[in-house]
C-alpha cells in the first residue's frame, strides 16, 4: 500500500472511532444516573424520562422492564369521563377509555411500537435528577396531553439503598374539553414494572415480617391492602426491591405478566405493582406525592421499611387547583 492509500485508510479508520464515540456519548446522555455505591437510580431522556435503570451492590443488572412505553417506573393519571375515540384512532384494546396522560408514552404506533414522551427538561444536578415531560395520552397512538409532569429523583439522606422520588403533575386541559369536569379516579402512585424474576411477591408488616402475596399472570392484576404501604419482590438469591408510598389510600395493584423468569430489562414478561390513590382530578388539577424505591436482602428491606414508616408514616398527597 503506498503511502498516499495508507494516509487515507488512516484517516478513515480515525473518523469512524470519532464518529462512534460521539454516538456512545450521546447515547450515554440519554440515560443519566446517581450512584452511591449500594444503589443506582437512572432517567432516560428517550423513554418520557421515567426511571429507566435501578440496581443494587447485590444485584448489579438493570431490574426495571423497559420493554415498551407502559412499563418502566412512571407516572401515570386518569381523568375525567371515559369515552370511546376510535374514530380518532384509539386503540382497541384501550377503548373506552378516560384522558390517561403516561410519562412513558402511548400504547402503540401504526407499526405497534409505541410512540415515547417529549422531555422538555433534563438534568443532573449534584446527587439529583430532575426532568420535564409532556406526557402522551396512552389510548392513542401518538397524542400528547395538555400536562406536564415534573420528578425529582434522589437519594434518602443516611439510608443505603433507598431512592426517594418526588413527582408533581398538572393538567392544563382546556374547559369544556371532551373529558368534561372533576371526578373520582383512581390514580397509580407510582406505576412499577420489574424484570419477571423477581417472582416473590411480599406485603410488609413491619419488624421483619412478611405476607406472601399470590396472583395468577395478568392482567388483570391482583389486589393487596399492605398495613405499612410497602409490597417487595425478590429474585432466587434473595435480592429484592421494594416501594413505599405512604400517600397511597386504596389497594395495590400488582402480579406477573407472561410465564418465564426472564432477567431481560426488554423482555414481555415483567412484575408489576402499583399502589393506587383515589382523587379528584380536574382539568386544572395540580397534584403532588412522594415515594420510595428500597433494594437490597430481605433484612436490609425491612430495616429500611422500618426508618422510613417511622419517618413518613403520616405523609399525604397535595391536590390544588390551577387559578390559570
Amino acid at each position: 500500500m503506498n503511502l498516499l492509500k495508507r494516509t487515507r485508510v488512516q484517516t478513515w479508520i480515525t473518523l469512524l472511532i470519532v464518529c462512534s464515540a460521539n454516538i456512545q456519548a450521546a447515547i450515554a446522555e440519554d440515560l443519566i444516573t446517581i450512584d452511591n455505591g449500594s444503589i443506582k437510580v437512572g432517567i432516560d431522556r428517550e423513554k418520557g424520562a421515567a426511571i429507566t435503570w435501578l440496581s443494587s451492590a447485590g444485584y448489579p443488572r438493570n431490574l426495571v422492564n423497559i420493554a415498551d412505553p407502559g412499563r418502566l417506573i412512571q407516572q401515570s393519571y386518569y381523568a375525567g369521563r371515559v369515552i370511546d375515540r376510535t374514530a380518532d384512532g384509539q386503540h382497541k384494546s384501550w377503548s373506552p377509555w378516560s384522558w390517561n396522560p403516561i410519562q412513558g408514552g402511548g400504547v402503540g404506533s401504526v407499526k405497534g411500537q409505541g410512540s415515547w414522551a417529549r422531555v422538555t427538561v433534563f438534568e443532573k444536578r449534584e446527587d439529583a435528577l430532575y426532568s420535564e415531560t409532556i406526557p402522551k395520552l396512552w389510548d392513542m397512538a401518538d397524542e400528547e396531553a395538555e400536562a406536564v409532569m415534573r420528578q425529582w429523583t434522589t437519594m434518602e439522606s443516611n439510608m443505603p439503598g433507598v431512592v426517594r422520588v418526588r413527582c408533581e403533575f398538572q393538567a392544563m386541559r382546556r374547559e369544556g374539553d371532551r373529558w368534561g369536569n372533576a371526578r373520582m379516579n383512581p390514580q397509580e402512585v407510582p406505576a412499577c414494572y420489574f424484570t419477571r424474576n423477581f417472582a416473590d411477591v411480599r406485603s410488609y408488616l413491619g419488624s421483619g415480617k412478611w405476607r406472601p402475596e399470590h396472583q395468577r399472570p395478568g392482567p388483570p392484576w391482583g389486589k393487596a391492602s399492605p398495613p405499612r404501604q410497602a409490597m417487595a419482590m425478590f429474585e432466587a438469591s434473595g435480592q429484592g426491591v421494594a416501594l413505599f408510598s405512604p400517600s397511597a389510600t386504596e389497594h395495590w395493584n400488582f402480579g406477573p405478566h407472561a410465564a418465564g423468569l426472564s432477567d431481560d430489562p426488554t423482555a414481555g414478561p415483567c412484575m408489576h405493582v402499583a399502589p393506587v390513590s383515589r382523587v379528584l382530578m380536574g382539568p386544572k388539577s395540580i397534584y403532588r406525592y412522594r415515594y420510595w424505591l428500597i433494594v437490597g436482602n430481605e433484612t436490609e428491606i425491612a430495616a429500611r421499611l422500618d426508618t422510613l414508616w417511622n419517618l413518613y408514616a403520616t405523609e399525604k398527597a397535595e391536590l390544588i387547583e390551577s387559578p390559570q
